[in-house]
């Protein structure tokens, strides 16, 4: 009997194509369509229709005996063509499996993809213009594979981009550079490791299509942020296509694994690639518009966008909401990923009217979700939508990024007055966002730099944005940078200016490491990584996104000095807090826990917080941190004294009376001090635009 006969009835769920040793299952939701056809394709691209005459609970489904990994199909849904009502089906159109776990070509936007021509359906057939769902059996071999198990608090979160981690890197074969399989290179791990990094957060890793306006500008969605399938893995980063890449992709969480290094992945369900209703038609249009989109309530053929993407996945429907979570439990339970980094969170929180509630469905599944809720959570906590800026106002289980963090840093090492209140909260973990929801300082990411913005080089090098490149007259990206080019914009050969950019580079990430809360790493910025002034480089699939990792001696220079921060700040119990200053002393310390100092050796008073500075300093009491080693024992650190000064000129500082200390050394300094140790009250010279961290020496604590 031919395999591409007429299918046994087969089962609802799971949803996908589930290979059980014998023959493969299909099971599709669609609440709207009249009529399903499972399409196979044979090796000679001859496609097969077989009707999926089952459904039960709005899912069609069907069982196709003999069957084996591999096999490649498609959907064709039947149903209403009523686009103001919210029904696009056009059975004309090849539909890839939401549920697929790898595809097998790629979209060609110039194909009769779109779902309309007009007003009417457009009725050329679009098989030969998308990719193949692929059917795919787990059967990798974890063996051996420890699982890392990094607390929150010991977190250095390195963000990445598989193909700009490796494309240039001499170590990684050629063959691996710009794939999975090159981030898993021991030389690529080595350097991770040096850093401190615990965690590495890949940007958009599900398979996605480019925007057809980019490709008619011979550029790409390099960053990935369309997704077309949330359960497969992208083929872009793989050697080989279809299972391949599945195989590929779980060779590198267990590479990375052997390290003790996590996995985290960047996720966007918050839209997809099929944009507006001038978009294609490839999956969920085409197979339920009205349950996994926000429509408009007057024509339903038009998309609410939250997004700013063209159309927003409505996780209010129960089914679209399935889709997602069901996604998220396939990449920790059968990838063995750690966490997800949710990017626009705020859609995914929508309800009701399309308004934000921290008791939204997605919210609430993933705090009683077995799988979900003991990964790591981190969300973006805005979108563009109205009422979209949420930072601090996400649950319990979820970190989120710190845009305030990331602005109050950049203010003050621009020089900035008025900034020592701000500065003063982000330094220490921003309680007045994280402590009211019961959540700890580690809930703060810590960021100066992400991939969406300037590097940390351009940050100090450019005072504008150059997106020429994008080709969008320079009109995308963000205008309100808060950067300093030192005086010249961009590139220069002056010793003077590369000497400051230098260091403000080293003040920018001592202040991060410094910082209580999870530190994100840009990737590249340990490097001194320039994108030569573009603050958006999201289809830049060239060198201008790509890590250089020939590096000349100031970025030699750069990456010794975070190496000497990652292994300063592992070795610091006080800047690994689990709960939020009180600013006293804590039952059988000798030092408050937080003390702020002015430069005149003075704790600050209320009324100092409001007078323009740009010099601050503060004390951590080693002895005063409030955690407990599993036997029940006291966890004790070095005490320290950290100055920033982001003035132009040299200050004078005075040290704190030996109440606070006896003696004090040098630890960290940003700018090239004449001393390294003095004793208490003793004045110094803290350069113009510094660093200074201070140890209480150990013989003087008595």
């Amino acid at each position: 009997m031919s395999i591409f006969s007429r299918p046994r009835p087969g089962v609802p769920y799971p949803l996908g194509a589930s290979f059980d040793g014998h023959g493969v299952n299909f099971a599709v939701f669609s609440g709207g369509a009249t009529a399903m056809e499972l399409c196979l394709f044979d090796d000679g691209g001859g496609e097969h229709r077989l009707p999926l005459s089952e459904v039960t609970n709005q899912v069609w489904h069907g069982y196709v005996p003999g069957l084996r990994p591999g096999a490649r199909y498609g959907f064709r849904a039947t149903g209403p063509w009523a686009p103001r009502e919210g029904n696009w089906f056009n059975p004309h159109k090849l539909l890839m499996d939401p549920y697929a776990r790898a595809f097998e070509g790629r979209v060609d936007p110039a194909g009769p993809i779109l779902a309309m021509k007009g007003e009417a359906a457009d009725v050329f057939d679009s098989a030969h213009s998308v990719p193949r769902s692929v059917v795919v059996h787990s059967d990798f071999d974890w063996a051996g594979e420890r699982r890392p198990e990094v607390i929150w608090r010991r977190t250095l979160v390195y963000e990445a981009h598989v193909k700009s981690l490796t494309m240039r890197h001499p170590a990684v074969p050629p063959e691996q550079r710009g794939t999975y399989l090159g981030v898993a290179h021991p030389a690529v791990i080595a350097h991770l490791q040096s850093i401190g990094v615990t965690s590495v957060e890949l940007l958009p890793v599900q398979e996605m299509m480019p925007e057809g306006f980019l490709v008619e500008r011979g550029l790409t969605n390099y960053w990935g942020y369309n997704t077309l399938g949330f359960f497969a893995p992208d083929q872009r980063f793989a050697t080989r296509g279809g299972a391949g890449a599945v195989t590929e992709f779980k060779q590198m969480v267990k590479g990375l694994h052997a390290a003790g290094l996590e996995v985290i992945l960047d996720v966007a369900p918050n839209h997809t690639c099929e944009g507006n209703h001038l978009g294609p038609m490839l999956n969920f249009k085409g197979l339920d518009n009205r349950a996994y989109y926000w429509l408009q309530d007057a024509d339903r053929s038009r998309y609410r966008d939250f997004t700013g993407c063209g159309n927003s996945l409505n996780m209010d429907n129960p089914w679209a909401l399935k889709m997602v979570l069901d996604s998220l439990r396939h990449w920790v339970t059968d990838f063995h990923v750690d966490g997800f980094r949710f990017d626009l969170s705020t859609t995914m929180a929508r309800r009701g009217g399309g308004e934000y509630s921290p008791y939204a469905p997605f919210l609430n599944a993933i705090h009683q979700d077995p799988v979900l809720a003991r990964v790591k959570l981190i969300a973006e906590p805005w979108d563009l939508g109205d009422g979209g800026y949420r930072v601090g106002q996400f649950p319990t289980l979820f970190a989120e990024w710190n845009d305030r963090y990331r602005d109050a840093i950049r203010h003050f090492w621009r020089g900035d007055q008025w900034q020592a209140g701000e500065l003063g909260y982000r330094l220490t973990g921003s309680s007045d966002f994280f402590k009211i929801s019961g959540r700890r300082p580690t809930a703060s990411i810590n960021f100066v730099t992400a991939h969406d913005g300037f590097t940390l080089r351009d940050l100090v090098s450019y005072k504008h944005k150059h997106n020429e490149a994008n080709g969008e007259k320079n009109a995308d990206g963000n205008d309100n940078n808060h950067s300093w080019n030192c005086g010249v914009e961009g590139e220069t050969e002056d010793a003077a200016i590369n000497a400051l950019r230098a260091r403000h580079q080293r003040n920018m990430l001592a202040t991060l490491m410094l910082s209580v809360g999870t530190p994100m790493i840009n990737s590249g910025d340990e490097l001194g990584r320039t994108q030569r002034g573009s603050n958006n480089g999201y289809c830049q699939d060239n060198d201008r996104s790509y890590l250089d990792w020939n590096l000349d001696p100031d970025q030699q220079a750069l990456l010794g000095f975070m190496q000497t921060l990652a292994r300063f700040r592992a070795s610091q119990p006080v800047l690994q807090r689990r709960n939020f200053f009180l600013g006293d002393t804590l039952e059988d310390s000798r030092f408050h826990d937080l003390v702020w100092f002015r430069p005149d050796g003075e704790e600050m008073q209320h009324g100092d917080w409001a007078k323009p500075t740009h010099c601050l300093g503060y004390f951590l009491g080693g002895d005063a941190i409030g955690t407990r080693d599993p036997e029940g024992r006291k966890v004790t650190g070095d005490s320290l004294l950290i100055y920033l000064n982001a003035a132009a000129t040299p200050i004078s500082l005075t040290l704190p009376g030996k109440s606070w200390g006896a003696y004090w050394e040098v630890a960290i300094q940003t700018a090239l001090l004449e001393d390294r140790s003095w004793a208490a009250t003793a004045s110094f010279t803290l350069p113009a635009q510094a660093v200074v961290v201070l140890r209480l020496a150990r013989t003087s604590e008595g």
